[in-house]
């Protein structure tokens, strides 16, 4: 009697996934080898870069993370509200509601990361700082999505657009990206 494909292929996964497991958890211990090289110390911090770059890569972080929740939000939020899929009887509902509270999710913790990069460079902190309140208010917004609030939705394009404008005004253009699955789900 033939096997399908795909119970071969989950059965593959499940020990190879098992062989690692186990290899990586042995609990066999190798002993230390004498190489004959001395050890170097090691600095306990790293040492601080300039204020100019601190604020460079304060920017360029700000940049990254602001972008990547506003491709989320655009990607799995916006567009599906837009075509409806949100509301009740629409097919295709449930799968576009899970999208869109892990990338509500997704889309806080990187905008509060973005405020966070902010802080590194005194014109994006000032352009930031007036949307914390709304940042902050978008935690409780994937549970609303999830129970179909049709305003959920307009909250994060609001807000999104409000830090796009902050990050233009600070001379740091924030613009869509569209994160992986693997980026949504870590």
């Amino acid at each position: 009697m033939p096997v399908p494909i795909r119970r071969l292929v989950v059965a593959l996964t499940l020990c190879c996934a098992l062989v690692a497991g186990v290899t990586a958890c042995s609990g066999t211990q190798s002993k230390p080898t004498d190489t004959g090289m001395a050890a170097v110390p090691v600095a306990d911090k790293p040492s601080p870069s300039t204020s100019a770059e601190k604020q460079k890569f304060a920017k360029t972080r700000f940049v990254a993370n602001a972008s990547l929740a506003a491709g989320a939000t655009y990607q799995w939020i916006i567009k599906p509200w837009k075509a409806g899929k949100f509301k009740k009887g629409a097919h295709g509902r449930t799968l576009a509601l899970v999208k869109a509270g892990l990338a509500g999710t997704f889309a806080y913790n990187r905008l509060q990361a973005a405020k966070r990069n902010a802080q590194g460079d005194p014109l994006l902190a000032k352009a930031v700082a007036p949307l914390s309140s709304g940042i902050d208010a978008l935690k409780d917004l994937p549970a609303k999505l999830r129970k179909g609030d049709g305003n959920a939705a307009s909250s994060f394009n609001d807000v999104i657009n409000n830090v796009k404008e902050a990050g233009k005004s600070a001379g740091a253009p924030v613009t869509n990206k569209v994160p992986s699955a693997s980026q949504l789900t870590h």
